[in-house]
């Protein structure tokens, strides 16, 4: 989601690596799904076959499913929540009035819905293996008793029945939002909830982050024919549809009648998206190893920053190829629609109205998540902050690498000061907080994206940024299609440093401790330097000193923590560094003699790249009168 304030090889090779760890099983799942839209009644009706393998050793005796568009009534738990929430004061805005704690998008508009304004899922009929089953529905989950168990290392089939209306676009999915899009469909079908190594995970719909099953989607859908499509997958039939997707020179021959039947299907993924408007207009531009395509509204506006996007997309994924992965699938698409922006496996859905550095940065931020949500696939409900963190990360430093007057800045700039701004206004909680969970929308917010961000730029510091920027592309490889989680992103940034971390996750993610370090004395001793330091936070991190001298030398001087048992590598070459003695977190101050005469000192500066997120940086610095 935005922030708030393949070939067939390279399958069978990704689903080998999800296979290759024989300690992290996998459950699996093949969905066939037909379903018929009319677009007077805003309804449908659907058909959805699952094969569901159970790859874990445990026997399960009920299975769960989502129904999200339930929670598109009055009344309903996303309802209450975010009126609970609304009444909540963060602080002011800039006329001095109280700023209330809404999430702008749905405020109270869930409970104004009228009957056929409101979004529902309902299940006629549910077999497993051809028998009935029973089940019962609370809200947007569907408990399902089985009257057989699934035993490990075997596979049922599910077939289900079921109808649905579109609700007016509130969160994420619906009709008609308000940049005219006529269907933004996201959770659109009733979707089996994941079960791992830490049991089912039913979670019920608030507005916030989604965990799912990876698998094999074979979509039908029949809607009005003038209607275009966009979504998930590779389209089947693109010489029966047209609308972009037949191949260059081939003749489009459409069936007779009113409707077109868009057939789809999407390998190793964990969830389906589409959008339908019978005013998209289609392009698309080869990158790579993959084709993009953009699907948006024609006008004034976007006829010229489409396009545009277009253009810059092959050059971002060259950044991103080399920093962050390589991306496995062979299309991906840009839809206009949603509401701001959230991510789908192959696809995004993102507002396309506004200047192009905005639909840029959505357009970015959005396709990041195809690596964090998409492939690595974190439980986003328990590690919010390793998929909108490590997304905003990747995102910021793919723009500030791409976009040419953005080059010199420090990309994470942003990140950083929304974190001191929460640590400042006492929202702070522990990244280890559930998603849904969060007593503000702000806490969430900031906690999610901007210190889940500051994490990953803060380890640079920690470990040496090269070290930091390997230990991802190793991420990828290691753990994509696996679902990992904390601890394992951290065993791979240990092997990859040598330096033990376990402190450092527990520091930045389970506690809400903060840094401070401070220049406590200068004095000259013996023509030399003496300098004391001081920890005047609770959050232990090792020490980058710069010092300059009158005559333009510059000496870093690295003081490591000794829980670290080792040291970075030296990020400048160009400046001489000394190694000083560990400081044990224990001692509440460091002493240290520089071989420099106490009267040719210029300055003296801990951490001046700034990626220690020290809350009172007024204290870091010491300069000669």
């Amino acid at each position: 989601m935005k922030r708030l304030f393949g070939p067939v090889f390279l399958f069978l090779l990704g689903t080998a690596a999800a296979n290759a760890q024989t300690d992290r099983w996998q459950q699996r799942v093949k969905y066939k799904m037909e379903v018929d839209v009319n677009v007077n009644t805003h309804r449908f009706t659907g058909k959805q076959q699952l094969a569901y393998t159970n790859n874990s050793p445990d026997t399960l005796f009920r299975v769960f499913y989502h129904l999200y568009w339930n929670a598109f009534q009055p009344g309903s738990m996303m309802d209450q929540r975010s009126q609970a929430l609304g009444k909540k004061v963060v602080g002011k805005d800039a006329a001095g009035n109280e700023r209330r704690d809404w999430d702008a998008r749905v405020t109270d508009r869930i409970s104004k819905l009228s009957p056929d304004e409101i979004g529902y899922q309902k299940i006629l009929s549910l077999k497993m293996n051809g028998r009935q089953q029973s089940w019962k529905t609370e809200e947007t989950i569907l408990v399902v008793e089985l009257d057989k168990p699934i035993l490990p290392n075997s596979t049922v089939n599910f077939d289900m029945e079921f109808e649905s209306q579109v609700p007016v676009q509130i969160r994420r999915s619906g009709r008609v939002n308000k940049e005219g899009v006529d269907y933004s469909m996201a959770q659109w079908y009733p979707k089996i909830c994941e079960y791992d190594d830490e049991g089912w995970h039913p979670t019920p719909y608030i507005a916030r982050e989604f965990y799912g099953v990876w698998g094999d989607y074979d979509v039908k859908i029949t809607i009005d024919k003038k209607y275009v499509l966009a979504g998930t997958g590779y389209l089947q039939n693109p010489n029966q549809i047209g609308y972009g997707y037949e191949k260059q020179g081939s003749k489009v021959t459409r069936p007779a009648g009113n409707t077109l039947t868009w057939h789809f299907v999407a390998p190793n993924v964990h969830d389906f998206v589409w959008a339908a408007d019978p005013d998209y207009k289609h392009i698309s531009r080869k990158v790579d190893n993959f084709t993009a395509h953009f699907f948006y509204i024609e006008n004034e506006t976007t006829r010229e920053t489409w396009p545009k996007l277009a253009e810059m997309i092959p050059k971002a994924y060259a950044y991103i190829k080399k920093h962050f992965g390589e991306y496995p699938y062979e299309q991906y698409s840009f839809i206009q629609g949603g509401d701001g922006g959230m991510e789908y496996p192959m696809a995004t859905l993102i507002m396309g109205n506004g200047k192009m550095d905005g639909l840029y940065g959505v357009a970015i931020h959005e396709w990041m998540h195809s690596w964090y949500q998409g492939m690595l696939a974190t439980n986003e409900s328990l590690y919010p902050w390793m998929d909108e963190g490590f997304t905003t990360f990747a995102e910021d430093n793919t723009i500030g690498n791409t976009v040419d007057s953005l080059k010199n800045e420090w990309h994470l700039q942003g990140s950083y000061n929304n974190y001191f701004a929460l640590v400042s206004r006492g929202f702070e909680e522990p990244l280890t907080t559930h998603a849904d969970h969060y007593n503000t929308n702000f806490g969430y917010s900031i906690s999610s994206y901007s210190k889940g961000a500051v994490f990953l730029e803060q380890l640079g510091y920690v470990i040496g940024a090269a070290n930091r920027d390997a230990g991802l592309l190793r991420y990828y490889r290691d753990w994509r299609f696996k679902h990992p989680n904390a601890k394992d992103f951290i065993r791979v940034m240990e092997k990859e440093s040598g330096l033990q971390l376990d402190w450092y996750l527990q520091y930045m993610i389970n506690s809400v401790r903060h840094i401070d370090y401070a220049l406590d004395s200068i004095y000259p001793a013996n023509g030399k330097t003496v300098v004391v330091l001081q920890n005047k936070g609770d959050f232990p991190m090792p020490v980058d000193l710069m010092v300059e001298t009158k005559d333009g030398r510059k000496e870093m001087h690295y003081i490591p923590q000794t829980i670290m048992f080792g040291i970075k590598p030296n990020e400048n070459e160009k400046v001489k560094r000394i190694v000083h003695d560990s400081w044990k977190w224990t001692q509440p101050s460091y002493r240290l003699v520089l071989d420099v005469p106490f009267d040719q000192l210029r300055s003296l500066e801990i951490d001046p790249s700034q990626r220690l997120a020290d809350i009172e940086r007024a204290n870091n610095k010491a300069v000669a009168p």
